[in-house]
């Protein structure tokens, strides 16, 4: 007599539960491989990006959005969102600052708007800045430049970076930022005023008004917690590069219809997401 027997549970049932088990512990285990896989290169990118970036494979094992958040949750494979503030901005300074020109614009289009911050990703010892201009619309990073300080020679370089990636180079085009002295600076105005493009800056340091700038500092840190290195500025400048790189082209955007920044700055036709805000009429860029 089987042991199953004594317990009053039939052999066929007992063994098929086993066979379930270790079917279910198999396509678990191969989830797990294709998350690893891909945190590979994006160490912290979300759930819903990676169900969508897995979305056929997911299928073909015929495992759905609730059992794929189990697995991630049974093996501690879910991102806590972290923290952290460094203010950047020195708006108090002899230069012009410019109105804020783009907060009933409608976005419709690449290289309609572009926006341009400086976030802190160094260390106490090594201090290290990221300069950044990302297009409003496809959410993609067109110029970076990483320092050792904040000058305006930094952020300068950014610009002229995403000047010479400007893929459409007849249509008008604006330049948003805070009222920091580097973008007041007279150096970066003439960048601005050679290329023909219009200056505008938030009116009173709401950080809603450069939200998607905002938006794309936390994810490079968030998700690609380049802020956690301890090196020196070329390899920063590597770690930053690479990044960017991958975030570009590889990571989907709930923004942009889960497409890439790239996918979604090579056309001009689908309609950004957006949000509204709170206690007012004005629609935000939805999170990216």
């Amino acid at each position: 007599m089987f042991a199953c027997h004594l317990f009053g549970i039939d052999r066929q049932v007992y063994y098929s539960s086993l066979r379930r088990k270790a079917v279910r512990q198999s396509k678990a285990a191969q989830v797990v491989g294709m998350i690893a896989e891909i945190r590979q290169s994006m160490p912290r990118i979300g759930t819903r990006k990676l169900y969508y970036m897995l979305t056929n494979k997911l299928q073909a094992l015929k495992i759905g959005r609730d059992k794929f958040f189990n697995i991630l949750r049974a093996n501690h494979l879910l991102i806590e969102p972290k923290r952290s503030y460094h203010i950047t901005t020195d708006s108090h300074h002899r230069f012009r600052k410019h109105k804020n020109l783009i907060l009933e614009m409608s976005i419709k289009k690449p290289e309609q708007v572009w926006v341009s911050d400086i976030t802190y990703i160094g260390k106490r010892e090594k201090p290290c800045y990221l300069s950044l201009v990302t297009d409003a619309y496809s959410k993609k990073i067109m110029g970076f430049y990483v320092a050792h300080n904040m000058d305006t020679e930094s952020s300068v370089q950014a610009l002229k970076m995403a000047i010479k990636d400007r893929k459409y180079t007849k249509e008008p085009l604006f330049h948003h930022s805070d009222r920091g002295v580097q973008y007041c600076a007279g150096e970066y105005q003439k960048v601005l005023h050679k290329h023909g493009i219009q200056c505008s800056m938030t009116n009173n340091g709401d950080p809603y008004e450069n939200a998607v700038a905002e938006r794309i500092n936390g994810i490079l840190k968030q998700e690609f917690i380049i802020d956690t290195y301890h090196a020196d500025l070329d390899v920063m400048r590597k770690i930053v590069k690479e990044a960017i790189d991958i975030y570009n082209s590889k990571r989907p955007h709930y923004s942009n219809h889960m497409l890439t920044p790239t996918q979604m700055h090579n056309q001009c036709y689908i309609q950004m997401r957006t949000y509204k805000r709170k206690n007012s009429n004005k629609n935000e860029p939805v999170t990216v």
